[in-house]
This record gives C-alpha cells, sequence and structure tokens, in this order.
C-alpha cells in the first residue's frame, strides 16, 4: 500500500524535490497533506497534480486565496484554517511520514507535534535540533518515532554507519560502535577563494549564486558564511551524539563527497553522489530500501579531481561561533540560530554587509543570558524572542 505523507514545506526547494521523488515512484506515496507559506501558485499547482487530501498555508491571507482558488477550480482538496491546523495535520492518523521541510525556527512546533506524535519524521528543518536537541531527541525516544536525516551531509554520516547507531540516533555510543570520527564536509559557497577583504562588500545576489547546490536565499548565505555548517555541525552533535573530538569540518568544493565516516581500524566509508537533494530524499522516505530518486548515477571519469580544505575561521567566523555554542549550552544554540536568521534577512534586504552577519550573532551571543531549565520548550521559545530583539537592535546600531 501506499504510504501517507505530509509535506511540511512543500513549496521550497526540498518540498520540490520530494515531489520529484513521488513522481518516480507514484504507487509507493500518496500525499496526504501539504503545507506552504505565501507562494500560492505553486501550493495551486501541487494541488491539480497530486490532489493532496489537505493543502494550507501558514499566512491567513494566502490560505484563504488558496481556498478560493480550489473551490472555484472544484478541486477535491480541504483547506483547513486555525492556530492548529498544521499540528492537527501532522498528528492524523493516517499519516506514516511526514517530511519536516520549513526553514528557520517557524519549523520547529510542526515538527515536534509530529515527533510527539510517533510519526517517521524525515528530518529537513536543522532549527528544530539547533533550537531544542535535547527536548527533540526525548520526545521521538517517548514516543518511538523514527528521525531520518535528510540533510545531505547528515544522510550520507546516517547512511555510513553501523545499524546500531542508526537505531539508537540521539542516544548512541560512537566508541562502542567502533566509530572514531564523523568527518562533515562543505562546499565552502561561493566564496571558498575570495579573499578576505574582500567579503565586505559581497552582495546578496552573489552570496546566494550558489556553485553546486540549488537552495533557497536564506540556506544560500548561511553556505557562504558556512553558518549553515555550524548548524549542521550542532545537528550532527545531537543526532550521533558527539563528543567535541569526535566531528572535523572538511571544506571539500566539488560537493561529490557528501560526508564521511572514520572507523577505529583506520576504514574510511564515504557517501558519494551527484548534489541533487533528491537523493537523500529518496533513501529516507523508502528506507531501509532503496528506490529510484531521479538523479543519475556518477560518472567517475568526468568528475575531475577531489580536493580538500581545512577551514578557516578568519573567513568563516559564523562556523567558529556555531561549533562554540555547540558545546556551550541549548540556549546559546537556541540564540545563535535566532540571531542569524534576523542578521540574514537584514544582509538581504541590504541592510547590513555580509560581514556584519558575523557580528550581528557575535553580538547576542555576549548579550544572551543562558539561565534557565534548557529542557523546557518555553524557556527555549524565550530565549528565541529575546536574542531576535537584541539581533534587530543590533542591526539598527550598524545602520544608524
Amino acid at each position: 500500500m501506499s504510504k501517507q505523507l505530509v509535506i511540511l514545506g512543500a513549496t521550497g526547494s526540498i518540498g520540490s524535490s520530494t515531489l520529484k521523488v513521488i513522481r518516480e515512484n507514484p504507487e509507493s506515496f500518496a500525499l496526504f497533506g501539504v503545507t506552504g507559506g505565501k507562494n500560492l501558485s505553486a501550493m495551486l499547482d501541487i494541488c491539480r497534480e497530486f490532489s493532496p487530501q489537505y493543502a494550507l498555508m501558514a499566512d491567513e491571507s494566502s490560505n484563504q486565496k488558496l481556498r478560493e482558488a480550489i473551490e472555484a477550480e472544484s478541486l477535491k482538496v480541504e483547506v483547513p484554517s486555525g492556530s492548529n491546523a498544521i499540528t492537527d495535520l501532522v498528528k492524523a492518523t493516517e499519516v506514516e511520514l511526514v517530511m519536516a521541510a520549513i526553514v528557520g525556527a517557524a519549523g520547529l512546533l510542526p515538527t515536534l507535534a509530529a515527533v510527539e506524535a510517533g510519526k517517521t519524521v524525515l528530518l529537513a528543518n536543522k532549527e528544530a535540533l539547533v533550537m531544542s536537541g535535547a527536548i527533540f531527541m526525548e520526545a521521538a525516544q517517548r514516543s518511538g518515532a523514527q528521525i531520518l536525516p535528510v540533510d545531505s551531509e547528515h544522510n550520507a554520516i546516517f547512511q555510513c554507519m553501523p545499524e546500531q547507531v542508526q537505531q539508537q540516533l540521539g542516544y548512541c555510543n560512537l566508541s562502542e560502535a567502533g566509530v572514531s570520527k564523523i568527518l562533515l564536509t562543505g562546499s565552502g559557497g561561493p566564496f571558498r577563494y575570495t579573499e578576505l577583504a574582500s567579503l565586505s562588500s559581497v552582495t546578496p545576489a552573489q552570496a546566494c549564486a550558489h556553485p553546486n547546490w540549488s537552495m533557497g536565499q536564506k540556506i544560500s548565505v548561511d553556505s557562504a558564511t558556512m553558518m549553515n555548517k555550524g548548524l549542521e555541525y550542532i545537528e550532527a552533535k545531537r543526532l550521533f551524539n558527539t563528543q567535541p573530538n569526535q566531528i572535523d569540518v572538511i571544506i571539500h568544493p566539488q560537493s561529490i563527497i557528501h560526508s564521511m565516516v572514520q572507523y577505529c581500524d583506520g576504514s574510511v566509508l564515504a557517501q558519494m553522489g551527484q548534489p541533487d537533494m533528491a537523493t537523500p530524499i529518496a533513501h529516507v522516505m523508502a528506507y531501509p530500501q532503496r528506490q529510484v530518486s531521479g538523479v543519475e548515477a556518477l560518472d567517475f571519469f568526468s568528475i575531475g579531481e577531489l580536493s580538500f580544505i581545512p577551514p578557516d575561521y578568519a573567513k568563516y567566523p559564523c562556523l567558529k561561533l556555531a561549533i562554540d555554542a555547540c558545546y556551550d549550552s541549548q540556549t546559546a544554540t537556541t540564540c545563535l540560530n535566532a540571531a542569524n536568521e534576523v542578521a540574514v534577512q537584514a544582509f538581504l534586504a541590504e541592510r547590513i554587509k555580509f560581514t556584519q552577519i558575523a557580528e550581528v550573532v557575535a553580538t547576542c551571543l555576549d548579550k544572551q543570558s543562558y539561565m534557565g531549565a534548557e529542557t523546557e520548550l518555553s524557556v527555549l521559545l524565550e530565549v528565541d524572542q529575546r536574542a531576535r530583539m537584541h539581533a534587530d537592535a543590533a542591526v539598527k546600531r550598524i545602520c544608524a
């Protein structure tokens, strides 16, 4: 029987890649529900092609327009509304798989709702672990939810791990499994060969022009600052229960090796493939089986040279901020994520310079109070809001 799937963030890049995998495997999956932000035309296209039972937009005005458009076309799609509409959707009894692909902090609560409901959660929203990793993994352990990582790097690590680690995410013991180190690769973004002095004049268009991957604006800027790799470092720590000496970041410009796992006997297992998110998405949707993704296999004769570079923290201060926050506290990573979201939006609006993104984040980490119960979601949400206020104030000072 077809697996019933909900896509949170269906109109984004991960959502589009998920739909691509469904097209390749139409008998294996049925689209139970989809959510989006404001992209009405993209959501209508999804409803016309896939006929989900439910579709809704997080933006109320867009949701009403979607309802009117669906009624006008007599499409058999329900458009629920209300503050609990998304969480009710992921909790539905029929739902087996939830693709968590809402970008940023907005994805935390609906993703956590899916975990608490015991669903198989295909995790593409790294902020859920960055903001509330301990709470998230404890909820999965209580409910029996299965967390499968979608990010190309974490999916690569997952594939290279022994089964005992795959089945104990969040609580595994890497040393007992014979794992000595995770090698987390990153492309280095569009400025890996750019002189440090030139970065202050970088434009949003330049920062969003990733050389290997097709992504949304926010994650593209995060890739350019390597904050994205820093958030992935934090995510890897939560998923694989690592110690500081068990993760290294390696810049790999070609994005062919998506990450590696080093074992105590000297072996290193690497997961390789085209830089296309349909591959890890197809993997988690079918896990533990394999299925067609629509992505061509590597042609090793055309790849050419593979190169590896150590990260330069002077060029990528956001990466260093994230690594330091990772082993500071849960509230530190919550603060880091919130401040970065504000700073990136300010950069995209051309209110601050590219190099000032790290300055805003560092200012918030210095100001942030880490007092409070880190296992209480209400405390972490308060930290998130306080960090956004500090970040807004920092941006305004820069603009003054």
